[in-house]
C-alpha cells in the first residue's frame, strides 16, 4: 500500500524531516510531529482510560452479579472473538473507504456497546453485547498503528510508538484510580457496598464516556488520497512488469513467522492479564478502591518505562530485546500466581507490567518495518486476529483452570506460553541474528 499524501495538505501527513540533533533526542522532536500523530495520541489517551477502567470494573461487575470464574473467563473472551470476526473485514473497509471513517465509527459505537453491557444481567445478553463490543472496537487496533507508522520517519517511529504505549498503558492506567473511586463514591451516596452491582455499573459508564469524549477530535483527522495511491501503485507494477521485472508477491511465510509467536504470546498474556484483577479480588479480598490504586501504579510505572524503549533499542537490537524480555517475563508470572503474600504478588505484577510495556512499541516497530508499506494494514489486521484468538483461548483456559484446579494454575499456563513464544522467534529468525550472551 502506498503512503502518498494528499497534495492539498501534505503537511498534515508527510513526516517532517529531522536533523541529526533531533534524532539524538526524541523528546525534543515531540513538538515537530505531524498533526495527525497528536490527534491519534489524544484518542489513545482516552482509549487507555477506557481499557484500564473496564479491566478493573467490568469483570468485577459480572462477579457481583453472582457469576463464577469459568463464566467470567468466557465473558472476557467475547471481545476477542468479536475482534477475530471483525479484524479482516474492518481492515478491508479501512483500505477501501479510508481509516478515518473506521476510527470515528469505533469512537462512537464502542462507548455505546459498553453502556449497554452495564445495563443487562442475563447470560445471552451479556455475551452478545460483549461480542459486539469486540467487533466495533477492532477499528482502533486495525487503523491506529498503520496511521502512526505512515505519519512518522523510521527514526521517530520507535519513540512515537513508545509514547503511544505510554499513553495507552501508562497515563491511561490512571483510569484504575477512577475505576476504583467511582464505585466507592456511588456506594457512599446510596449506602451499599462498593462491590455491589450498581456502583460498579457506574464505573463502566465512566469508561464509555472517556472513549466518546476523547474520540471527538478524530473528526478533524486528515488522510491521503488512497485511491490515487492505489492507482499509482498499479501503474508502477505495470511498468515494472513491462520492463521484465516481477510483481511483488504476498509475503505469506514472513506473515506466518511474525504472527505465530505473537499468537502464543497473547494466549499466555490473555490467561493472566484478562483475569488478573479478579485474581487479586479472590486471593486477597480487595475492594475496588485499593485494587484501583494497585493497578494505577502498575500502569503508570509501566507506561513511563516504555518511554525508555528507544534507549534499549540503541543498546540491543529490537529482536534481541523482545526475546530476552519474554523469557524474563515467564518466571514473573509464576511469582505472581504462587506468591504467599500480597506485597510479593504486587511486586511480581509490577515487574511483569514493566517488561510488557517495554516490548510493546519495540515489537510493533519490528513487525511493521519487516513488510512493505502496502502490506502494513493487512499485517495489522492479522495481528488483531492473533490477539483475538489469543485473548479468546487464553482467558477461557485461564478461567477453567482457576475454577477447576486452582487460582495459580492459569499462571503456569501463561508462563509456558511465554517460554514458547521467544523460542519460536529464535527458530524463525535465526540465532545468528540474536546474540543472547
Amino acid at each position: 500500500m502506498s503512503l502518498l499524501s494528499d497534495a492539498t495538505d501534505s503537511s498534515a501527513q508527510k513526516p517532517i524531516p529531522t536533523t541529526d540533533q533531533d534524532h539524538g533526542s526524541f523528546f525534543s522532536s515531540l513538538f515537530h510531529l505531524p498533526r495527525n500523530v497528536y490527534l491519534l495520541l489524544i484518542f489513545t489517551t482516552g482509549k487507555g482510560f477506557q481499557l484500564s477502567i473496564i479491566a478493573l470494573v467490568l469483570n468485577y461487575y459480572i462477579h457481583s452479579l453472582g457469576y463464577r470464574s469459568d463464566f467470567i473467563g468466557v465473558f472476557s473472551a467475547m471481545p476477542s472473538i468479536g475482534a477475530l470476526l471483525g479484524a479482516l473485514p474492518t481492515a478491508m473497509v479501512a483500505d477501501r473507504v479510508g481509516r478515518k471513517p473506521v476510527l470515528v465509527f469505533t469512537a462512537i459505537l464502542t462507548p455505546l456497546t459498553l453502556a449497554c453491557c452495564a445495563l443487562v444481567t442475563s447470560v445471552p445478553l451479556l455475551l452478545t453485547i460483549n461480542l459486539l463490543q469486540g467487533i466495533v472496537s477492532t477499528g482502533y487496533w486495525v487503523t491506529n498503528l498503520p496511521l502512526l507508522t505512515e505519519s512518522t520517519t523510521p527514526k521517530q517511529r520507535v519513540g512515537v510508538l513508545a509514547l503511544n504505549t505510554f499513553l495507552l498503558l501508562g497515563v491511561g492506567a490512571l483510569g484504575n484510580l477512577l475505576g476504583g473511586a467511582i464505585p466507592e463514591i456511588i456506594a457512599g451516596i446510596i449506602h451499599v457496598s462498593a462491590a455491589s452491582p450498581v456502583p460498579l455499573r457506574w464505573g463502566v459508564f465512566m469508561a464509555a464516556c472517556f472513549t466518546f469524549v476523547f474520540g471527538l477530535p478524530l473528526w478533524t483527522l486528515q488522510e491521503p488520497d488512497r485511491r490515487a495511491a492505489r492507482k499509482l501503485t498499479k501503474n508502477t507494477e505495470a511498468a515494472l512488469l513491462a520492463a521484465g521485472g516481477t510483481k511483488e508477491r504476498f509475503p505469506f511465510w514472513l506473515f506466518f513467522k511474525l504472527l505465530i509467536p505473537d499468537l502464543v504470546f497473547t494466549m499466555g498474556e490473555g490467561a493472566v492479564v484478562a483475569l488478573i484483577q479478579l485474581y487479586f479480588v479472590l486471593r486477597f479480598h480487595l475492594l475496588p478502591g485499593p485494587l484501583g490504586i494497585i493497578f494505577a501504579i502498575s500502569g503508570v510505572a509501566g507506561g513511563i518505562f516504555s518511554l525508555t524503549a528507544p534507549l534499549f533499542v540503541r543498546r540491543w537490537s529490537k529482536l534481541r530485546l523482545i526475546i530476552v524480555v519474554q523469557y524474563l517475563t515467564a518466571p514473573l508470572m509464576i511469582m505472581i500466581g504462587f506468591a504467599p503474600t500480597m506485597p510479593l504478588a504486587i511486586a511480581g505484577e509490577y515487574s511483569r507490567s514493566l517488561m510488557r510495556t517495554l516490548i510493546e512499541p519495540v515489537y510493533a516497530a519490528f513487525a511493521m518495518e519487516r513488510v512493505s508499506d502496502r502490506h502494513r494494514a493487512t499485517l495489522s489486521g492479522f495481528y488483531a486476529i492473533t490477539w483475538s484468538i489469543g485473548f479468546s483461548i487464553g482467558p477461557t483456559i485461564g478461567g477453567w483452570l482457576q475454577t477447576n484446579m486452582s487460582l495459580s494454575a492459569s499462571f503456569i499456563f501463561g508462563a509456558c506460553c511465554l517460554l514458547i513464544a521467544p523460542t519460536l522467534l529464535l527458530m524463525f529468525f535465526g540465532r545468528s541474528n540474536v546474540r543472547l550472551g
